[in-house]
């Protein structure tokens, strides 16, 4: 089986170019350098060249701020482009695999988001994620969408290597106590899109299990890495976000939780994270 990565340079396409590597499936993976998803000419030569079976597209334009800003790099990147992908893929019969977010949501509800749940996204981010998702869904023969939030993993851009990095500098870090969602380790997304990828379609949300604000995250990291750093509790008001940030971004996995696959709690998979990736890669 031959699949095509997008986004590897990223933190979730690093764990699936990892894990896929390791099976017996031939890996194809391009950084945003090496393949422009925003360039029809680039994506048929690309698709031509290889015939691929499946595309997982973890390529986007995630800065939720410059999002604000550059607007249409937004939408080419997370609302046309996909569906580029999605057109060549129908003409390979392959399957694609599109990677979206809890940021489609308006972020206000007080349970966690279904699948068949409204989106209402509030921001340029989440709206050109809900465009994709909109354009694939009515364009692409062979589609699962994944959404999923909170992640990190073997990748300096994200939650837990900035907190380690400022815990290394300072005597107490402000963070936020009144955002809630479900920190997600790269490693179990890729293991669930595993499960999934060959005959399932339509819309997944994919997640480890439980919740906590990110001063709860924030807590948890320190203590696993045993640092006196402080982590003093901050609102949403007093941090002054340039853009709003959804205050509930809990996805519930009930479709995953259907197919008999269920993520582990949070707090186990962050400590496996220190255990597997970040203390083996400092050795």
């Amino acid at each position: 089986m031959k699949i095509i990565i997008t986004g590897a340079g990223g933190q979730l396409g690093k764990a699936l170019v990892k894990l896929f590597s390791s099976c017996d499936y031939k890996v194809f993976s391009f950084t945003k350098r090496e393949l422009d998803i925003t360039s029809k000419e680039q994506i048929k030569e690309v698709f031509n060249k290889i015939s691929p079976d499946i595309i997982i597209n973890c390529a986007a334009f995630t800065k939720v701020d410059l999002c604000e800003t550059d607007v249409e790099k937004a939408y080419l990147i997370n609302g046309l482009a996909p569906f580029y992908l999605g057109t060549e893929a129908n003409k390979h019969q392959a399957k694609l695999i599109h990677i979206s977010t809890d940021y489609v949501f308006s972020g206000n509800q007080t349970s966690p988001y279904k699948e068949t749940d409204q989106p209402n996204p509030q921001t340029i981010y989440g709206k050109s994620k809900l465009l994709g998702e909109e354009l694939l869904l009515k364009n692409c023969n062979n589609l699962l969408i994944v959404r999923t939030s909170w992640l990190y993993g073997n990748d300096a851009n994200n939650f837990v290597h900035t907190m380690m990095k400022l815990s290394e500098k300072l005597n107490s870090i402000k963070v936020v106590h009144d955002q809630f969602g479900s920190p997600t380790y790269t490693r179990d997304v890729a293991l669930a899109i595993q499960s999934l990828m060959k005959d399932k379609t339509g819309i997944y949300h994919v997640t480890n299990s439980g919740k906590c604000s990110w001063y709860e995250f924030a807590k948890e990291i320190m203590r696993l890495i045993h640092s006196k750093t402080e982590i003093l509790p901050i609102s949403s008001q007093d941090y002054q976000f340039n853009t709003p940030r959804p205050s509930y971004s809990v996805l519930d996995n009930y479709k995953l939780e259907k197919e008999g696959i269920r993520l582990r709690d949070w707090k186990a998979a962050l400590s496996t994270f220190f255990r597997e990736e970040y203390i083996e890669n400092e050795d």
